[in-house]
């Protein structure tokens, strides 16, 4: 009897141990993921921010919109859960806002309109949320595609430039000009006078 209650401690004790260093290397796992995710947060963070700041020192995004544009990736996780779903959405999301301004930044460049992506920003800027709880799940999914897609400018600098207006003339259009056909009656003013 005594054996059968050493052998049943023992065991126990083997399994808790076993249960133990699995705990142990679950955990360890855990730890593993949630450090591999944060530098992945990082890392997009920090070029967003990098690429942010290189927009607002060469002029192309006033200073005190730096923050508004930092808060994009800076709030993604206020109300959003820590999963790779969710960090997949903000590393497009940050991709592709990068991508929409440089690539207008290259088309305004070589047409000289760089002015009017300045102010294209600022009018991005300016329909962002100034509170943190706003950047949700429809902010990234929905309102904020919308809004990188309106930072567009024409793709050349003559679609900028107003048509002229045709000129109104007292004189139909549909008249020859042959020098050997009469002037035209004189206008209803000079008629007048000479009455």
């Amino acid at each position: 009897m005594t054996y059968i209650v050493f052998v049943s401690i023992v065991l126990l004790i083997t399994i808790l141990g076993v249960y133990m260093v699995i705990e142990n290397n679950r955990q360890k796992a855990r730890d593993a993921e949630k450090k591999i995710f944060n530098e992945r947060v990082k890392d997009i963070t920090s070029l967003y921010k990098r690429k942010i700041a290189e927009y607002v020192d060469c002029k192309l995004i006033r200073p005190k919109h730096a923050p508004k544009f930092n808060a994009i990736v800076g709030n993604f996780f206020v109300v959003q859960a820590h999963n790779e779903e969710n960090l997949a959405r903000l590393e497009r999301v940050s991709e592709h806002l990068l991508s929409q301004v440089g690539s207008e930044l290259n088309k305004c460049r070589s047409n000289d309109t760089v002015d009017l992506l300045t102010e294209q920003l600022f009018l991005f800027a300016a329909e962002l949320p100034s509170a943190g709880i706003a950047y949700n799940k429809s902010f990234y999914t929905e309102i904020l595609p919308a809004l990188i897609s309106r930072i567009q400018t024409p793709d050349s600098y003559e679609a900028l430039q107003p048509e002229p207006e045709p000129e109104e003339s007292a004189e139909p259009e549909n008249l020859p000009n042959d020098s050997n056909e009469q002037a035209s009656p004189p206008s209803r003013q000079a008629a007048d006078a000479i009455n």
